[in-house]
């Protein structure tokens, strides 16, 4: 009788320490995670760093499909519009089983690593996290809007593979995104550039280098990720040739990518909203699919 009564109160608490676990898995999954993205000190360039309060804040599906993208808001390198091209893009995501990582990344002011250091580090952490996160290491993605997408295809096209004599397991990953998606993206720092972002990102009379090297048209290789891009042809703030020239160089090179012309929509396509809104993201979504990138 009593083995019989031990046994049973082993039952009610292994089934307490299960639901106990259930709950608390549910309590992460259902509030977003804000990670600090540099802890201690961040660099900003050559070998110098500062203070900052860059972050990440991850929404977690309650049934994770193993994908997960880190969102770039826009705002010209000036401002982040965080809600709706954040926040909101995350629980989009979240609705189809992908993880959503909002980027609040630092501004430049003519410190024009600084974003792009944070892109790399946001990419190394969620890829650092895929086991507890339930991702599959190999499908982590970027998405970004307008100067958030210059940001994204930054980089998609300026990664490396990790320091894999770190011991720090977060500085071992790759900081490559497995895909970009970018939607009204500036793309190039070239003539056809938007003048505030290029002003914000690069500063005054940038020079001929710099301004090559942040045209991310020219910077693509048969190693850079597959990448599906939207862009209103009506958008007179940042021009559609910028997705253009991106996708055609993306097909010389040989590399996947798709790019939706959108008929109309402007820029921001009528504040996030709408068919052309509606178009890019059910598209995306199939795309992801098509590529085996999501499930």
């Amino acid at each position: 009788m009593k083995m019989i009564m031990l046994s049973l109160l082993i039952c009610i608490l292994i089934l307490f320490v299960c639901a106990t676990c259930d709950a608390s898995e549910q309590a992460v999954r259902s509030n977003p995670e804000v990670i600090l993205l540099w802890p201690g000190e961040a660099p900003t360039a050559n070998g110098l760093s500062e203070k900052s309060d860059a972050k990440i804040t991850v929404y977690h599906p309650d049934k994770p499909n193993g994908t997960a993208v880190v969102i770039c808001p826009g705002g010209g390198y000036g401002g982040l519009c965080v809600e709706p091209e954040g926040h909101l893009i995350a629980k989009w995501l979240n609705s189809h089983g992908i993880t959503g990582v909002v980027l609040e990344y630092r501004l430049p002011a003519g410190r024009y690593m600084v974003p792009l250091l944070d892109a790399q580090r946001a990419i190394r952490i969620t890829r650092a996290n895929a086991k507890a996160w339930r991702l599959n290491a190999k499908h982590i993605g970027i998405i970004g809007f307008s100067a958030g997408g210059h940001l994204a295809s930054t980089a998609g096209t300026h990664f490396d593979s990790g320091d894999l004599k770190s011991k720090d397991l977060i500085t071992r990953q790759s900081c490559r995104p497995d895909f970009m998606i970018l939607i009204y993206p500036v793309i190039t720092m070239g003539p056809k550039a938007e003048g505030g972002t290029k002003h914000n990102l690069l500063g005054d009379n940038p020079a001929p280098e710099l301004m090559e090297l942040f045209s991310n048209e020219k910077q693509i290789t048969n190693h850079t990720p597959p990448a599906f891009l939207a862009h209103a042809l009506d958008d007179t703030v940042v021009s559609p040739d910028n997705s253009r020239d991106f996708y055609l160089a993306m097909c010389a090179h040989d590399v996947p990518s798709e790019y939706l012309q959108l008929p109309n929509g402007g820029h921001g396509l009528n504040g996030y909203s709408g068919p052309s809104w509606d178009a890019w993201q059910t598209r995306s979504l199939e795309w992801l699919k098509e590529m085996k990138l999501s499930k």
